[in-house]
């Protein structure tokens, strides 16, 4: 999750958001170079500033959406941290070590991120980081100290990020410049579960850099609720496998590997529900 997410998430509770705000075109004209014009440090004022003048005084409402999104920050960013502790976790090589490193960084500063926003500008108190088990209640009893079972749930919450972010799109297409934004934050998500999947290859998974039908590619029925309904082959009321391509029909695999599929929040939860003590 990152701060589109939790913007997508504001909006589905009060989907007139951006209406409140009188400098709505101003605020989020650039939003996707923040990056380049803002500090990490500086953000959560401008980002608790724009909710100030939608909501005013009263933003509880906002700030259980963003406890919301900081518990599940905190599993994500608690998982990689974990593993990179562990004793028992043999990373294969120094780049592999990095690569998770990095992506586990990233969950880090969201988490920051969000306590800063919640206890400073929305006056309000971060939700306390809740007990975890990655073992996922003994499913994965070797999490942290066999490395193709980490990658493998690591996968898990990658691939369920991938498609929970993209379930959230349809609330900002009225918006062409949140939704641009939305999308290029959402390819980059992409990536990294791509990146994954191609580190379980290097270490003689059969899975591919993308999800063929709603196969996982992980030996265990405990996550396949991350990949129901990615065999779905119809998308804006075309029927891909009906279409003809190089040497006939597409393909059904290559008609689920060229679409991720959305994830309701109920669905997310559920998922992630395991993990949680």
């Amino acid at each position: 999750m990152n701060l589109q997410n939790i913007i997508n998430e504001i909006a589905e509770v009060d989907p007139e958001v951006y209406e409140r705000t009188s400098t709505r075109r101003h605020a989020f004209k650039h939003w996707g170079d923040f990056g380049k014009k803002l500090s990490l440090t500086a953000l959560p004022l401008f980002f608790g500033s724009v909710l100030k003048k939608a909501y005013g005084q009263s933003t509880s409402g906002i700030a259980d959406v963003l406890n919301f999104a900081l518990t599940l920050e905190y599993l994500e960013a608690g998982f990689y941290s974990s593993a990179l502790a562990s004793t028992a976790l043999t990373f294969p090589t120094a780049d592999a070590k990095a690569a998770i490193t990095t992506i586990g960084g990233h969950e880090t500063a969201h988490v920051n991120f969000l306590k800063t926003v919640i206890s400073g500008p929305l006056a309000s108190t971060p939700v306390a980081q809740p007990n975890v088990d990655y073992t996922a209640k003994g499913t994965f009893p070797d999490v942290f100290s066999n490395y193709n079972t980490f990658l493998a749930v690591a996968q898990t919450f990658e691939d369920t990020g991938v498609r929970a972010y993209k379930g959230q799109a349809a609330n900002v297409q009225s918006n062409a410049t949140v939704l641009t934004a939305a999308l290029n934050i959402h390819s980059v998500e992409a990536r990294h579960a791509s990146h994954i999947r191609q580190m379980r290859a290097a270490a003689g998974a059969t899975v591919k850099p993308w999800i063929t039908g709603n196969s996982s590619g992980i030996d265990s029925t405990a996550v396949q609720a991350s990949y129901n309904g990615e065999d779905n082959v119809s998308q804006g009321g075309v029927t891909i496998t009906s279409l003809t391509g190089v040497g006939g029909n597409v393909s059904a695999n290559a008609a689920t590997e060229s679409f991720d599929e959305p994830l309701a929040k109920a669905d997310v939860l559920a998922i992630v529900q395991p993990f949680l003590v």
